[in-house]
């Protein structure tokens, strides 16, 4: 099994909406600006691989459309996950750990301006007993989060100073959807405000892995992608204890996310009322830097999110920012879906 590491990253500026271009249209800037990065071209990826949904395309095998923005010469080794690209990226981590590979692009997007998200993500339930109740994804976010003020865990005022940080975090990120004072707002479902809940909008992002040598010739100082697994929960809501996330401490320990400790996370934590869940379950303290770009709270491009998470803690490794970092992704109602990646600079390797 051979070192895997991320040696590039690059996302999009996310917007509200991006009605005049498609998804290869969005797409093509990324794959050029992660590829020019590492001085790679098409042609010289060992696999591709891509995540994205067809519910929010509105149409059946749409990710085949956007390989346009791949290219159809010369061919590839391509797979797509429908999925948050960061479980794109898992597989491609296995490619390349079993030497089928020695490069790999992943990439994901997603745009969900053109249809309403809230209502398109019920298609992620369980289809005989809360499906057929229509609880939107934010109606279900504001259950767990009132779970968690029940069980005296946070408030309304600790969730309102979770977005204010993290949206002030974003003022440093020039991608950013949503950055600096942002209004706590009326309720969206109680107990969650506006301030709450992530923006909806359009974005893309995309990474370049590599393995041992060709990893250090790429990069100067590789993001090396030290452990990395995913697990979920129960499928029924009714089993589940809301507060808590078993699958992500899971995930966490078998990355090896408690062996040493990180000086930065980055965590998919959509409302505010997840990052108090994920905190706990991942043993984050206050000296640990979580979201430094702002997070899903500055911009959640729903299926690249996920991915975005790992491409930031990874170009904070690549500029010497940070040298041990964790990287969250999460799928599904109330974290049901939990991937977890410890990432470390060359300098910390033992």
């Amino acid at each position: 099994m051979r070192d895997v590491a991320i040696v590039a990253f690059a996302q999009t500026d996310h917007l509200r909406r991006t009605d005049e271009l498609s998804e290869a249209e969005m797409l093509m800037p990324v794959l050029h600006q992660v590829l020019d990065a590492t001085g790679l071209r098409a042609r010289d990826i060992g696999f591709t691989c891509s995540g994205s949904s067809d519910y929010l395309a509105g149409r059946a095998f749409s990710f085949t459309m956007a390989l346009d923005g791949v290219g159809a010469h010369p061919p590839i080794s391509e797979s797509h996950v429908e999925m948050d690209g960061a479980w794109a990226l898992y597989e491609a981590w296995v490619k390349l750990r079993t030497g089928e590979a020695d490069t790999a692009l992943v990439y994901a997007y997603g745009k969900s301006s053109p249809g309403e998200l809230r209502d398109v993500l019920t298609r992620q339930l369980d289809p005989y007993y809360v499906g057929p109740l229509w609880p939107d994804s934010v109606a279900l976010a504001a259950l767990q989060a009132q779970a968690l003020i029940d069980a005296g865990e946070t408030d309304e005022a600790a969730l309102a100073s979770i977005a204010a940080r993290n949206r002030t975090a974003a003022t440093d990120n020039p991608h950013a959807q949503l950055a600096g004072s942002v209004p706590a707002g009326d309720y969206v479902v109680r107990p969650l405000r506006t301030g709450d809940c992530p923006p909806v909008g359009d974005g893309a992002a995309a990474v370049v892995l590599a393995a041992g040598d060709t990893a250090r010739a790429l990069c100067a100082r590789p993001a090396w992608i030290r452990g990395i697994d995913h697990r979920i929960e129960a499928h029924s809501l009714g089993v589940r204890e809301l507060t808590d996330s078993p699958s992500a401490r899971l995930a966490a320990e078998r990355a090896g996310a408690f062996e040493r400790p990180v000086d930065t996370a980055e965590l998919h934590a959509p409302f505010t009322s997840q990052e108090v869940v994920l905190r706990k379950a991942l043993g984050l303290d206050d000296s640990v830097r979580v979201n430094p770009s702002g997070g899903a709270l500055a911009a959640n491009p729903v299926m690249a999110a996920g991915l975005i998470r790992l491409g930031e803690a990874a170009a904070r490794i690549h500029r010497g920012e940070s040298d041990r970092a964790l990287a969250h992704a999460t799928s599904g109602p109330c974290l049901q879906q939990n991937l977890v990646a410890v990432l470390e600079g060359e300098t910390t390797h033992v």
